[in-house]
């Protein structure tokens, strides 16, 4: 539905998933699970998955990488077999090691960390800031003056959105830009059209193969074979 090269990335994110949860014996986001749960306890609360779309998000890592940045990117995750223990999760709440992480992917793969990362710091700030806007309370009268009381917001977000929602929090934000989807380049429809080439061949292929071997013992049955000779000794005469 919303692409080849999108569904593709998020089929090698969830064998991660399955990766991580094997490993730990438990899922990832489990805290967003818990927070939905809270939520549900409070009286009038409302719930918002202030998120980007996942496949906004896809949409604009992939057009954001190169072809050969693309395979060492799918090679990566396809391939993912590190142990991760608990202790390992532990540790990545520090914040030193966690900034280290994101630099690192920064120097490996600066575009992903600009699509996946500091695109949706800007996309969570906002959402955080709209949900955190102060409740106007209702007037007996147009004449009565205009009252308003903070709202209460708590924010469940991953440890390295912090930073970024930190910084761009006194920042005028403008999401438009960000929640465009760009065309794709000249080697995202070469790759497409190959894939679609590639299914397309083994299936006429497998068809081609299944077809002569069903007529090549159709022809060897003995029914087949008498009938098949007995046209044949009509057409001589």
């Amino acid at each position: 539905q919303n692409g080849v090269m999108s569904g593709l990335m998020q089929m090698l994110l969830l064998k991660v998933s399955a990766h991580i949860t094997e490993q730990l014996g438990m899922a990832p986001g489990g805290e967003f699970r818990e927070a939905f749960k809270e939520a549900s306890k409070v009286p009038f609360c409302k719930f918002h998955l202030g998120d980007r779309p996942i496949p906004v998000t896809f949409k604009r890592a992939i057009a954001a990488l190169s072809f050969w940045q693309k395979v060492k990117l799918a090679w990566g995750l396809c391939f993912l077999s590190d142990p991760i223990s608990k202790d390992d999760v532990e540790k990545c709440k520090q914040k030193d090691l966690l900034e280290q992480m994101m630099a690192e992917m920064i120097g490996e793969f600066p575009d992903l960390h600009r699509t996946i990362v500091s695109e949706r710091d800007i996309y969570l700030t906002y959402m955080l800031k709209q949900a955190a806007k102060q409740i106007e309370l209702p007037r007996a009268s147009e004449t009565e003056p205009r009252k308003y009381i903070p709202a209460v917001v708590v924010g469940v977000v991953g440890m390295g959105h912090v930073p970024g929602i930190e910084k761009n929090w006194n920042s005028d934000l403008n999401i438009q830009e960000i929640m465009s989807v760009p065309p794709p380049s000249a080697s995202s429809k070469i790759f497409k059209f190959v894939i679609k080439a590639t299914v397309f061949g083994l299936m006429g292929y497998g068809c081609y193969r299944i077809g002569r071997r069903t007529v090549q013992f159709i022809l060897s049955m003995p029914a087949a074979q008498s009938y098949l000779q007995k046209l044949t000794e009509i057409r001589s005469r």
